[in-house]
């Protein structure tokens, strides 16, 4: 197992046979002569420096796949973003659309109560002139039926004066 940052990772298979060949060459090379031992401490070193540039490889390959993710996190943050940004909006929308219908309700609402107000007074209007006309036409009948009693009662005492006197004259039309 190797050790990446604060992740334990298995070892490359590439890695094990490296190491396990510089096993092999050391463990050769201390029955062999000093040439040998300088050999294999270079092959060792060689194995070690290869071990550690496939370290490097895995590391920058974790890294590389790291910031792919986080890209797809942040990606989707910022569609998530836009959703509640669209949600928002729609919400305001909905709500700005529902307040100019209340307030255009509310509007009407004065509108018909003003109209009904008007119709009423004109209503009021139209039945105090009738009534005015009705009192007219009273008045004028009582002064019609008031002469016409009167006429009568001329045209009787007429009458009966001219019965007293004795003399018949033509009798008086009464004019209506």
């Amino acid at each position: 197992m190797l050790t990446v940052g604060n992740r334990v990772r298995p070892a490359t298979p590439i890695a094990l046979v490296m190491l396990a060949f510089a096993v092999c060459l050391a463990g050769c090379s201390a029955s062999s002569s000093g040439q040998r031992s300088q050999s294999s401490q270079s092959s060792a070193e060689a194995a070690e420096h290869d071990e550690e540039a496939a370290q490097k490889r895995e590391e920058a390959a974790e890294i590389a796949k790291d910031k792919e993710i986080l890209s797809e996190i942040e990606s989707k943050k910022r569609e998530e973003g836009a959703e509640e940004k669209a949600k928002k909006r729609e919400r305001e929308a909905l709500a700005k659309a529902k307040k100019r219908e209340a307030d255009a309700a509310a509007q009407n609402k004065k509108r018909e109560e003003a109209a009904a107000t008007n119709l009423r007074k004109r209503e009021a209007e139209i039945r105090k002139l009738d009534a005015e006309i009705n009192q007219r036409e009273q008045a004028a009948k009582s002064k019609s039926v008031a002469k016409r009693r009167e006429e009568a009662a001329k045209a009787k005492r007429e009458a009966e004066r001219r019965r007293r006197s004795g003399t018949r004259s033509s009798p008086t039309v009464i004019s209506r």
